[in-house]
């Protein structure tokens, strides 16, 4: 997961993604994939790769994992470090493997991936993203952009029993 801007000044625009768009988004980005390269396995990375990476398995009919790879568990002063947490699917040993997220910026979080995925014996290992935010190049992106990208499953969260905004893009967003 690429690191979030939290206001519009530092990004250039908000792209809200809605539903219906994601689905399309990943169903283009499926077919870029099986275009040119046929993943035994589809492995996403959590948290937010694992909805386009669960879709995208879907659509290609292929065996889906996640591999947890994140900024958000770490202490405060390393959080800009991320790190591979809980252990990668055995099931990649000798298999041609298609690693999703939802975007990438700098490319840390999917070059520790990749990383993992190799270490663990994977044959072949490619990438993919929703959206290509930053100067990282993965294999396969469905939209690239520089604007700050809100999902629709991270637009609202839960607090004390209601769906309201996510404060992480509260400024973003203008609300």
């Amino acid at each position: 997961m690429s690191p979030r801007k939290t206001t519009v000044e530092q990004s250039k625009g908000v792209f809200e993604v809605e539903w219906p768009m994601f689905g399309e988004l990943s169903r283009a980005l499926a077919l870029k994939v099986v275009r040119d390269y046929d993943p035994e396995i589809v492995v996403g990375i959590a948290t937010a790769g694992v909805v386009p990476g669960a879709v995208i398995a879907a659509i290609l009919d292929r065996e889906f994992h996640s591999i947890i790879v994140s900024r958000r568990y770490q202490a405060e002063s390393v959080r800009e470090t991320p790190a591979v947490f809980g252990a990668v699917p055995t099931a990649v040993r000798g298999r041609r493997v298609l690693i999703v997220d939802e975007t990438c910026d700098s490319g840390a979080t999917m070059r520790l991936a990749v990383g993992a995925i190799v270490n663990a014996g994977a044959a072949e290992v490619r990438t993919a993203v929703a959206f290509q935010t930053g100067s990282y190049a993965p294999d396969y992106h469905a939209l690239a952009t520089e604007s700050t990208i809100v999902l629709p499953w991270d637009r609202e969260v839960l607090f004390e029993g209601e769906l309201v905004p996510n404060p992480l893009y509260r400024e973003t967003v203008g609300e």
